[in-house]
């Protein structure tokens, strides 16, 4: 199976959404990326890590990788503080993409717990409709695809999940396990 993971934003030039101790979006993004690559490539899965500033050098990588599915790892952000949780994406109309993102949001509210033991608050899964809240990614791609929103880092809570090493990590399995789903 080849996969394209993408980190949203790019470091050090789009941080993307910042949280209130200035923890970047950019940077856990990546960091997710290469974690659920490097799970993936140990079942010998092909990987492309892909994080690049220009939304069409992500999709074009992509497409010439020839990618069986793509997933965009992203941070949520709110003015309303409040808010918190998983959500994932995928392209309105694309049955292949709802069963993917069902399969990676299945695991990850199934996995990633508060410090309080309570999971993660479930957001579902959301169609992405062309011209009102699509998502450059997801219809730009020749693949199935998702773009996975692993936690608000507007929200104190959330925002300490994405912040340690070990939820990350958790992230990580959550989506790589998510996406071998995906394939049963």
């Amino acid at each position: 199976m080849r996969v394209t993971i993408n980190g949203g934003h790019y470091p050090n030039l789009d941080s993307g959404a910042i949280g209130k101790t200035g923890l970047q979006e950019a940077v856990i993004t990546k960091d997710v990326m290469q974690r659920v690559a490097a799970y993936l490539k140990v079942i010998a899965y092909e990987v492309l890590e892909v994080q690049k500033n220009e939304l069409y050098e992500i999709t074009s990588a992509s497409n010439s990788f020839h990618a069986d599915v793509f997933i965009s790892i992203h941070c949520n952000a709110a003015g309303n503080d409040l808010a918190k949780g998983a959500e994932t994406w995928y392209q309105d109309n694309s049955l292949k993409g709802e069963k993917l993102a069902n399969c990676i949001q299945k695991q990850i509210v199934n996995s990633i717990t508060y410090n309080d033991g309570k999971n993660i608050v479930d957001r579902g899964i959301k169609a992405a409709v062309p011209g009102i809240s699509g998502l450059y990614v997801l219809n730009q791609t020749n693949c199935p695809a998702v773009l996975v929103e692993l936690a608000f880092i507007t929200n104190s809570e959330d925002e300490k999940l994405l912040a340690e090493s070990s939820k990350r990590d958790e992230f990580a399995r959550a989506i790589a396990r998510g996406i071998t789903d995906y394939w049963l």
